[in-house]
């Protein structure tokens, strides 16, 4: 029985809800979606504009496919919201983002509908390829798989691989390319102004528009959607021969460009395509905060505004009754232009993040000298290793969790070669709301371990600018040695940081403030907990002493000596992963040196964490300020007898 029209979103709460309402009243359906969205985003907060962008395509696409059955897998995820809305999960939607809420992105451990876990750009093509190669093994020929992609992912080179991969096949896949031009700043090289050709082409568009008119002909006559490929396919190409078509040249059968925000156009070229056996693609037009003319009219501010006023469009800032330190990507993008100003051998490289890292800091002060490669961590560090080569001064500024995906070329292409680039990864530790994909967890354990590398971490903005001149300076671009920066998402600890830019002795620790009983050794910015911890030890009589250590590659051994000369109770803390992060350099130490001290390290366990607040992700491992100051006591207190 069909849905009368009213409030038909509150009448959804799985896509077969969706599929018994009339197709004349899905408008009506994509409008109450899109309301919702920037209802919840404008209160709750989160990512906004991608999602605006794809309320038609969502619908339409749960209209048509009979999901879960049939698998579609969201790229990123970043675009998901709607899914997430039309899929069960919409009265807990409020939860979204937040500690013990529902994640941001697609999760196959929280529905059935997410049928591959996102995060990070450019997997689904290559995963819902594999779900269908897997479905023909079963002996399943029905059961329909969409990879929905944006022209910003596109640009990763796993996305080509699994295209290349797809074309090969007579895989049951469909690829809807999202073209919205934009990923979180605009889209940048030459596939992105390949696809503004070919939607501008008027040869190409008038042959397609004959293609699908055709089609409607064709399908009123009683012939198939396959048999009128196969009739149209030759006249096709041979129609297009100067239009050549990148994904047909890769087999991909391709279909396009539409409207993404006609739905009913879209409903009607998707039960089309079902029909159209083998790899294929649909290109999609669509605008990133589509039904919000603020966040069309800017599409970066607006990816992830966080709380604004959905009727002003004023986006809400906290206000302070005090002067608040700078974030350290800012400082970072600051101090790259200063330094720049000072060396002219020195650039910036950034994949796809120019805001997000404060490369565009850079790129506006010296469009020549820094570099958006778009989505491509590979290709950003190789492309870095290619300038030091000849000579440049060169800052790759990747988020740590992305840089997990150019690992080999860090070792290959950079370490092996004994090439001084500098890289700076953003977001080190707990991403915060983003969750697991995001996490900056693993960089310490993973950057240390490789020769011809030194691994550094600020613990104010102060440090993050003598780092940066330290590793621009001729000693370590002599030196044949790779120099990694990390630090944390979000804002620092002092409000005046513009300071005088001094040279650091690489290796070289600090004693933040002498004690005795316990030891505290920190790495970066979590060595600012550790100073609140000993002001709440203070008030009990316990004085540790704290020593920030600065670089865990090299270690300043010479301080380490003194340290376990002096203590026997040792606590080490890190926002990285335990498991060959900091903690286990200190433990090596004492191993190779003899020394027999009572230890005990904080920092991530071996889990997964989820999303929250950054505090509260830090509460929940034991290493925020209470936790610390635990530890301390703990340590102090353990093995030695109480007299009452």
């Amino acid at each position: 029985m069909l849905i009368t029209p009213g409030n038909l979103l509150a009448t959804i709460n799985t896509p077969d809800d969706l599929r018994r309402i009339d197709k004349a009243d899905l408008p009506k359906v994509c409008d109450q979606l899109r309301q919702f969205i920037i209802d919840n985003v404008s209160v709750y907060g989160g990512h906004f504009g991608a999602n605006l962008g794809v309320v038609e395509l969502t619908v339409a696409l749960h209209y048509i496919y009979n999901t879960p059955d049939d698998q579609l897998v969201w790229d990123v995820g970043h675009q998901a919201y709607g899914h997430k809305i039309l899929t069960g999960r919409r009265n807990v939607f409020h939860t979204n983002r937040f500690y013990k809420g529902i994640s941001g992105f697609p999760k196959r451990k929280e529905s059935i509908y997410d049928t591959f876990g996102v995060g990070h750009s450019s997997t689904s093509i290559s995963a819902a390829l594999g779900m269908a190669v897997a479905s023909k093994l079963e002996g399943n020929n029905q059961r329909q798989h969409v990879a929905i992609i944006g022209d910003g992912s596109m640009t990763a080179g796993e996305a080509f691989e699994g295209m290349n991969h797809a074309g090969s096949t007579d895989a049951n896949l469909l690829i809807v390319l999202n073209d919205n031009n934009m990923s979180i700043d605009p889209n940048v090289g030459a596939l992105r102004e390949y696809l503004t050709d070919i939607t501008t082409s008027q040869t190409y568009n008038k042959v397609k528009d004959e293609v699908w008119n055709l089609l409607g002909k064709m399908n009123k006559l009683g012939k198939t959607a396959q048999e009128l490929v196969s009739q149209v396919q030759s006249g096709v190409k041979s129609s297009l021969l100067e239009q050549s078509n990148l994904f047909e040249s890769l087999n991909l059968r391709y279909f396009g460009p539409i409207d993404g925000h006609d739905i009913d156009h879209l409903t009607s070229v998707l039960e089309d395509l079902k029909h159209i056996p083998g790899p294929k693609l649909l290109h999609v037009l669509t605008m990133k905060g589509k039904g919000y003319e603020p966040a069309e009219k800017d599409q970066t501010k607006w990816h992830a505004p966080g709380l604004f006023d959905k009727v002003t469009g004023e986006i809400k800032k906290k206000i302070y009754d005090k002067p608040q330190p700078p974030k350290y990507q800012d400082v970072f993008g600051h101090t790259l232009v200063e330094l720049a100003e000072q060396n002219p051998k020195i650039v910036g490289v950034t994949p796809a993040m120019p805001s997000g890292s404060s490369m565009n800091i850079m790129m506006k002060a010296m469009p020549d000298r820094a570099f958006d490669v778009g989505i491509a961590e590979q290709h950003a560090v190789t492309f870095s290793a290619g300038m030091a080569t000849r000579g440049e001064v060169v800052f790759c500024n990747i988020y740590s969790t992305f840089m997990q995906r150019a690992y080999d070329q860090v070792i290959h292409d950079v370490c092996i070669q004994e090439l001084p680039v500098i890289f700076c990864l953003d977001r080190a530790g707990f991403a915060g709301a983003d969750g697991p994909t995001h996490h900056g967890a693993y960089d310490i354990a993973y950057m240390r371990c490789i020769p011809n590398m030194i691994v550094a971490s600020p613990m104010n903005e102060q440090e993050l600018r003598n780092m940066m001149f330290t590793a621009a300076s001729d000693e370590v671009q002599q030196g044949k040695r790779a120099f990694t920066i990390r630090y944390p998402r979000g804002e620092g600890v002092m409000p005046t940081w513009r300071t005088p830019l001094e040279k650091q002795e690489i290796g070289k620790g600090r004693l933040i403030q002498d004690g005795e009983g316990v030891a505290i050794l920190t790495l970066g910015h979590i060595g600012n907990y550790a100073v609140q911890a000993s002001r709440m030890l203070a008030k009990e009589g316990i004085r540790p002493a704290h020593f920030d250590m600065r670089y865990v590659k090299p270690l300043d051994e010479a301080l380490l000596h003194q340290i376990f000369s002096r203590f026997d109770r040792v606590l080490t803390v890190e926002d990285g992963c335990l498991m060959g992060g900091f903690g286990s350099a200190i433990l090596e130490f004492m191993a190779e040196h003899g020394y027999t001290a009572r230890i005990k390290r904080l920092g991530i366990p071996d889990a997964i964490i989820e999303h929250g607040e950054q505090l509260e992700l830090h509460r929940e491992c034991g290493f925020d300020p209470e936790g610390i100051a635990n530890a301390v006591k703990e340590l102090l207190f353990a093995g030695r007898k109480v007299i009452v």
